[in-house]
């Protein structure tokens, strides 16, 4: 099974419209925490998300959350590269 690529170090809080949503499952996405089909030729698929009303949500960049598509403070526990 392919490991993630980390798409972030935090969490992108953003409020959020009545929709469908693809939440990148990858980390290449250019565009986090959505997809942008960089996932193409790899295992990963983005996940479908269904928000049915008006409300704030922490999307994971990371994409180490065990409530994954949503920040559950796993980036916390990972170590950002040395700039």
């Amino acid at each position: 099974m392919e490991t993630p690529q980390i798409g972030g170090y935090k969490s992108i809080r953003m409020e959020m419209e009545p929709g469908t949503y693809y939440w990148c499952s990858c980390g290449k996405s250019s565009n986090q925490p959505f997809c942008d089909g960089s996932h193409k030729g790899s295992s990963f698929s983005p996940m479908a998300v269904e928000i049915t009303e008006t409300k704030t949500v922490s999307w994971c960049t990371c994409k180490h959350s065990a409530n994954q598509p949503f920040c559950d403070g796993a980036h916390k526990q990972l170590t950002p590269p040395q700039e």
